[in-house]
């Protein structure tokens, strides 16, 4: 639950982190982008003023408009007025669109004096946020007035079209933060999800295994009984009841081991031991069981003692798991473990001349119920569960497991335990 709570910590400091980057960015682009619309403004701004400088048939119609003089034309000053007004509107929204500005304006034509002569045919509210850009003309237009004549430009809200002008970057931006918090949203939910099946599974195996703990315990007192007295003809069967009671034994023992380590209820107690005569005394044993199937087994233990920190049950589970696996899949070929120290480690190797392991399989050899096939068929029976309590021990110890085969050839798994340091 604490990792859990930690997970779900780090991933919301994460999207909060990557939304602040973002937030940051976008800043950033704001910026440039006010960068980006003065320097445009500054370029309209004067190609207006130069254009306005001169007298042509726009610049003639706003001066009878603000000197108020409708005599030239046949149209009323009103009339004269809301011309000038649209025309020009028309000529600084050309002059803006040409330098890179499409957004909202509004424009007013103003004396120095503040006396108002000319405005835009759409006018802004006075309570709206404007960004004004005054402009003093030259030439022609002050000159009728004997006044300084400002066209000043209006802009509403200009951020929001700086925003808009970033939607490329924001909106993808916005998309894929979603995308990425739906997506480890689903993560999350599916992992728990699985590992509360997992753990629910390991749950009913563990209590299944220690529920058949009982009646084998009861068989195998009852096989004792029948051992002392019964026939020589009846031997052999309570001869097999017993092998395949211990068999059974064994394959319980290493479902709860396994389950245990998983669960992480059983944590290695690490002491300071020396694995020579451990292994010594597994090779014998090993050596004696080989004898009797007709195995060729020989084994090396070189460099000894081997002093490292582990934990002798395990590690006498693991090398036999090992050689046991290595006398089912071996065909009945030879067998060997060779034992030496190299380089502060010690090097455990199993090999045996068997039929080998395809290259497919090796990559999974090591996970849990996994098994080599032939075919559809399973010529050893078993459970799947040998290399990875092996895989989960050698992990314990900080060590390292390797395997290498090829087909035909054999198999070799090797060990390699760090050693203390003398």
């Amino acid at each position: 639950m604490n990792k859990r709570k930690l997970y779900i910590a780090i991933f919301i400091i994460s999207v909060l982190g990557l939304a602040f980057i973002q937030y940051k960015y976008l800043e950033i682009g704001l910026n440039l982008a006010k960068i980006q619309f003065n320097r445009k403004i500054a370029q309209a701004t004067q190609d207006i003023k130069e254009d306005l400088k001169q007298k042509d048939q726009l610049t003639f119609l706003v001066g009878k408009a603000i000197t108020q003089d409708a005599s030239f034309f046949k149209l009323g000053l009103d009339s004269v007025k809301d011309a000038s007004s649209h025309y020009l509107n028309d000529f600084i929204t050309e002059r803006l669109v040409k330098n890179g500005i499409e957004t909202d304006f509004s424009y007013s034509l103003v004396a120095q004096d503040s006396t108002d002569y000319l405005t835009s045919p759409k006018v802004f509210r006075e309570n709206e946020r404007l960004n004004r850009y005054p402009i003093e003309l030259n030439g022609y237009l002050p000159s009728l007035l004997d006044k300084r004549l400002i066209l000043e430009l209006h802009f509403k809200d200009i951020n929001t079209y700086f925003l808009f002008q970033l939607n490329g970057l924001t909106i993808p931006s916005l998309i894929f933060i979603l995308a990425i918090i739906a997506v480890v949203i689903w993560v999350l939910r599916s992992f728990y999800w699985q590992r509360n099946v997992i753990t629910t599974t390991n749950e009913f195996v563990n209590n299944l295994t220690h529920e058949l703990k009982t009646p084998v315990f009861a068989i195998g007192l009852a096989t004792k009984i029948l051992e002392e007295d019964i026939s020589d003809k009846k031997k052999p069967i309570v001869a097999i009841i017993k092998h395949e009671l211990e068999r059974l034994n064994g394959h319980i023992d290493k479902v709860l081991e396994l389950g245990s380590l998983e669960s992480r209820k059983n944590v290695f107690q690490l002491t300071e031991i020396d694995l020579l005569p451990v292994l010594q005394n597994i090779c014998e044993e090993f050596s004696a069981l080989t004898a009797l199937e007709g195995i060729a087994f020989s084994f090396s233990l070189e460099g000894g003692p081997y002093i490292l920190k582990g934990e002798i049950s395990h590690l006498e589970n693991a090398v036999n798991n090992l050689l046991d696996n290595a006398r089912k899949y071996s065909d009945g070929a030879e067998i060997r473990l060779t034992a030496n120290t190299f380089d502060t480690q010690l090097v455990i190797a199993v090999s045996d001349k068997g039929k080998g392991i395809g290259k497919k399989d090796q990559k999974r050899i090591f996970q849990k119920y996994y098994r080599v096939t032939n075919g559809n068929l399973y010529k050893v029976k078993g459970y799947g569960l040998g290399l990875s309590y092996v895989k989960r021990v050698v992990d314990g110890h900080k060590a390292k497991i390797k395997l290498e085969s090829e087909l035909e050839k054999g198999t070799t798994v090797t060990i390699k335990i760090p050693l203390l340091k003398r």
